[in-house]
Parts: C-alpha cells; structure tokens; sequence
C-alpha cells in the first residue's frame, strides 16, 4: 500500500538533469504558498510537469520551466495550501443527499413534516425519499413519528436518516415494502421502536435499518452517476482533492465501482481511498490490487457501536438522561478481534468506528492484543471518530501507533446538546484533540460526510475555536481541547495523507508530490480563527489542473 521511494528519486533525478530543456505544464508565481513542508515552510512560486511538482521556492527557482506555451500564473499574493484531504466521507450516499430533500435545518415537527410531503409530490410513485439528515434535538428531542408524514406520502416509501446515519424514520410504505410490522422481533445490533401499545413508531436504530436498506431496489446507474457527480464537484468547490470512501465498496451504493469507470473513461477528479466492509476482509484480500494515482483500495471499515444522539454509542456507565441505558456494540468482541486479526494477517488496513468511551476501550484493547500477537509492522490502525475517550486511553493512541481519524465539525453541532447525555465529566474528553496532540497521537481529520459539510474550512474553524453552531459558548466549548490552526491544517493535509499510506506522494507541496493545491481568499495563519469559517475557496487544483473555480 505505501508508495515505494525509488520512482521518486529516479523522478527528481530525472527533473534536476534536464532543468534546461523541460517546459512546465504551469507556473504559478506571487503566491503565499503553505507548503506543509517543514523544511521549507512557505514559497511563492511552483512549477508542475506531468501533474507533479518538478520546482517549489522563490520565482526564480522556477524561471528556468517558463516555456514557449505557459504563461506564468500570478496569483497576486493569494494563501495556497495542500489539496485538502477528507479522512472520512460517504461519498455516494451525500452525492445522493445533495439531490434529495434536506431536512438537516428543519426545527419544528411541522417544517419536517411539510417538507417530505411537499418532496414526494416531485416524485413518481413508488420513488422512494431518502437520505434528509434530520436532527431531532432541533425542535427539543422528540423522535419523529410515522404518523407525522404517513398522510401525503402513501405511494412514496421513506426512509430518512437522522443526521448521524445510526437512526432512521420509515414511513408506512416503507415498512410494508420491507415487510415489518408491530410482531417483527428486534435485530442483533439495532432496535425496532414501538409505543407503549406495541405499535411501530417508524423509528428504526443501527442494524435494524438494514431491515429496510437490504430490500430496496438498487440504484440504477443514472442515479449512481448523477450522485457521484454531484459529490465529487461539491468536494472540488470546498478545496477538497482526496477523500478516504469509507463506503466504497458497500454494497448498496457501489461508489468504487462507479469511480473505477470514471477512472477508465478518464474523467475521475478527486483522488479516492475506497473502504470495503470489515467483514468482508477475505474478498478484499483475494481481489486484485488495481490501485493508482487516483483509485486505491486496501482499507477496512468496521463498527463497534452506534451513535451518541441515537443513544446508541457504547458507554462505560450509562446515559445522564436514561439510567437504564449504555448503548450497545453492533458488532460482538469476538466477531471483531477474529475480523480484526485475520485482516491484519492478511497486510490490510483497519479503519475503526468507535464513539462511546467503552467502543473506543474495547477497539483499542482488540488492536493492542492483535499487534501483540501478530508482530510489529507498519499497519497504521486507525479509529474512526475516537469521539468519547475514558482519560487513561488517551495516551494508547500514541502508545500503540493508532491514528485518531476524527471530525472536528461534529464538536460544535454535538456540544449544543451533549452534555445532557454524558454529563459534565466525560464532555471533558469529548472529540479531545488537544489531549490527543499532547499525547503525540497523530490526528487525521475528516468530515462524516453527509452527516457533517465536507468542508474543511468548518472544520479547521471548529477545532480552532470550538464554537457551537447554538452560539452560545462564543468561547469554545470544552475550550481546553482547542488546537492550533496549522495543527488542524496538518490533520486535513500531511496527517490525512500518512493515514492512507499516501505521505510520499500527496499531503504536502514538494518537489515529486503531485500538484493538488487549493487558492484560498485569506491567509488562514494570519486571520483570527474565528474569521476562518468566512474564508472561501477560490480555485481548486488536481493533478496541476484547474478543477474549480469560484464564480
């Protein structure tokens, strides 16, 4: 899976002889260039051959690839940074959300209500409604209902997913399609809500989503190229060059596949890390390696638990606002230590979901016992989310190598609410990222895409300042856990591109790293972190092209 040095060397080898004679397929000058490279931290000029940087420095260290056909780009004093990469994205089902109805900012049961309704008369019969990404704690936590939206939607079936995709609303056409009723027994890993009278609430959490998910009809591959489309350009526009799929290979939404003919056709633009289902570790292993510059295959991603807003994420003690609750694992101890150790085995990368302090416990004991077992290697364990963390787990990370692969946003949209369902002392290590780095964990930073924007600017703006979408802690929530900016710059560039394998061809600006690079409208290093979120994306570049532009 790492990229090997001798192509590189022969590269720059190749390029520091030929100084003379090579054209630059484009220069670009006058910049305020964040290299990401510590032993040459800034620039003003580069120069890119062949989607590779072949010259990085001052104007005159490129002058010499000025050719007859390039014009150099002035870029008028304008910051420049790594392409950003996004740790953790769906990228099929948000390509699908950005088409479909969106629910995340509907704050009463009526606006929720209204707005499916109002969707499925756009539709054909028998078009199912899907993705929405509602948030309950909007309008005080009360859980939708079937009933809210069963009258206006009887010929479209619904299934909408609460915003951290462990929770969803089907509507009585759904339920029917997948045949449950009111005597369908809950699922290992998931709940079937009910009322106090046995009646289906429309409510289904984690597994028991799959009772519905598993018996739709597939998408067709109109809607596949539309929604990856719509994806991969919503990426390009928010600076993002590289993302890390962590549903690639699901097989409800096949965005590898559909990625793997945009590669063949030539028309792929965003550089793809696609993750195949843990427990599916042996067909990954026995498939054939067809990873390049743009599509790579090799990860693994796994759940220990559900969610904190679904009161499904896996505690030590239990819920502030429910005693009789701790979560649950989607996943046995066993099940994942044999998925685990046999994938490891095998040379493949784990990718982790762990949010509660007991997941996050457990994931890291089954990787300390698998390294244990199976001998050091460079494996780069990974845990997605690390989101609730017991204190004394906090330096394992380091410890055993694992990388924190998290998502700053979610910081400020779960710290409106959160403590009303952990307390006030485990919010104290609550998406911890600055106890991480003083740990020496090496931190990756995503987005969970659609649950969160994929846009890295919120999130270098949330871990900076830690301010809640609610405004009400103008200070930071859990302020103690800020981090600096250039450290969440490293977490979407040089940090995200080591927990892909991926450090010796991408995550920072140097000479034989390919020429992905994002123009922003401020100096994200001079601007006061608060001011982050107002910065725009100008131009995209991928490959030493230019992907995006704003208007």
């Amino acid at each position: 899976m790492k990229k090997s040095i001798p192509y590189l060397l022969l590269l720059l080898t190749f390029y520091s002889c030929q100084t003379k004679t090579i054209d630059a397929d484009l220069i670009i000058t006058n910049g305020v260039i964040w290299t990401g490279n510590e032993s040459q931290e800034y620039a003003t000029s580069m120069a890119v051959k062949d989607g590779k940087i072949i010259a990085i420095g001052e104007e005159e260290d490129v002058q010499s690839f000025v050719g007859a056909t390039v014009t150099p780009v002035d870029l008028k004093g304008q910051f420049v940074v790594p392409g950003f990469i996004d740790a953790h994205v769906h990228l099929m089902t948000g390509g699908r959300s950005l088409l479909n109805v969106d629910l995340k900012d509907a704050d009463t049961p009526e606006e929720f209500s209204r707005r499916l309704v109002g969707f499925a008369k756009t539709l054909k019969p028998n078009e199912w409604i899907l993705e929405g990404n509602w948030d309950h704690t909007l309008w005080g936590g009360e859980l939708p209902h079937k009933d809210w939206i069963d009258e206006g939607t009887e010929d479209t079936p619904v299934l909408v997913m609460r915003l951290d995709w462990h929770m969803a609303l089907a509507n009585t056409a759904a339920l029917k399609y997948a045949g449950i009723d009111k005597n369908t027994p809950d699922i290992e890993g998931g709940v079937i809500e009910k009322d106090e009278d046995g009646n289906l609430t429309g409510i289904l959490k984690d597994n028991a989503m799959n009772l519905v998910l598993d018996r739709m009809p597939p998408m067709t591959l109109e809607q596949k190229d539309k929604s990856f489309q719509a994806a991969t350009s919503y990426f390009l526009s928010n600076g993002v060059t590289s993302v890390h799929d962590v549903d690639g290979f699901n097989k409800d939404f096949e965005s590898y596949s559909t990625a793997k003919r945009y590669r063949a056709s030539d028309k792929l633009n965003v550089r793809i890390y696609a993750a195949t289902p843990l427990n599916e570790w042996e067909q990954l292993f026995a498939m054939k390696d067809e990873s390049d510059d743009w599509l790579k295959t090799g990860a693994l991603k796994g759940f220990v638990d559900g969610s904190l807003g679904s009161h499904t994420a896996a505690f030590h003690d239990h819920y502030t606002d429910n005693e009789e609750d701790k979560g649950f694992f989607i996943n046995t101890e066993n099940d994942l230590y044999n998925w685990i150790s046999g994938a490891d085995k095998a040379g493949l990368h784990i990718l982790i979901h762990a949010i509660g302090d007991k997941a996050n416990h457990e994931v890291l004991n089954i990787y300390e016992k698998v390294i244990q077992e199976n001998g050091a290697r460079d494996r780069r364990f990974r845990v997605e989310h690390a989101q609730h963390l017991a204190p004394e787990d906090i330096p394992r990370f380091s410890e055993l190598e694992v990388i924190p692969s998290m998502q700053p946003y979610h910081a400020i949209d779960d710290g409106r609410w959160a403590e009303d369902y952990i307390g006030s002392e485990r919010i104290k290590t609550t998406y911890a990222f600055n106890s991480l780095a003083k740990a020496n964990a090496m931190l990756a930073f995503g987005s969970d895409w659609a649950v969160a924007p994929a846009a890295p600017l919120y999130g270098i703006y949330a871990a900076t300042t830690r301010r809640t979408l609610d405004g009400k802690n103008p200070n930071g929530w859990t302020p103690e856990q800020k981090i600096t900016v250039e450290q969440a710059l490293r977490a979407y560039t040089s940090s995200a591109a080591y927990a892909s394998f991926d450090e010796d061809v991408k995550g920072t600006l140097e000479v034989g790293k390919y020429a992905d690079f994002v123009v922003l409208s401020e100096n994200l290093l001079l601007v006061e972190p608060t001011a982050i979120k107002e910065v725009s994306v100008l131009e995209t570049y991928v490959n030493g092209k230019q992907v995006y532009k704003s208007k």
